[in-house]
């Protein structure tokens, strides 16, 4: 069954909500839990995740823990991703989450990313010029 990009949306929006709800408790965490991410697994499993700020500059984006969740149920290849604000606007993913999900797995590369309404690009489009072919030693 394959997921449509507004059901992926609207997950990701909705695995803002209750963050949302403790953040608005608190003084000072006035975009933690304020972007939620989605994604579809090779597999066709939906993993949810929302962006952890702090003060001191340490946390992570929506795509880390849904990126996290996905790998604790066993599972490296990301078929579809996207990102929203608790808003629902729709934001690419950062430099850091693009090397992150490469990492991850390879063949990520080939994973659908919603950069917009109806707006997609390939992985391996938003991480052109792989830093890791330049490398003079072998990582693995």
């Amino acid at each position: 069954m394959e997921i449509s990009d507004k059901v992926l949306v609207k997950r990701a929006v909705e695995a803002t909500k209750k963050a949302r709800q403790v953040a608005e408790t608190r003084e000072g965490w006035k975009f933690m839990g304020y972007v939620g991410a989605a994604l579809v697994t090779e597999a066709g499993n939906v993993f949810t995740g929302i962006n952890i700020e702090l003060y001191c500059g340490m946390g992570f984006c929506a795509e880390h823990s849904a990126v996290a969740e996905m790998v604790k149920n066993g599972e490296t290849k990301i078929r579809k991703i996207v990102a929203t604000t608790a808003e629902g606007n729709v934001l690419p993913p950062c430099g850091r989450c693009r090397e992150m999900m490469y990492q991850i797995d390879e063949s990520n590369l080939d994973t659908e990313v919603i950069t917009g309404d109806g707006d997609r690009q390939l992985l391996r489009e938003l991480l052109p010029n792989n830093w890791q072919t330049h490398f003079d030693k072998s990582l693995k």
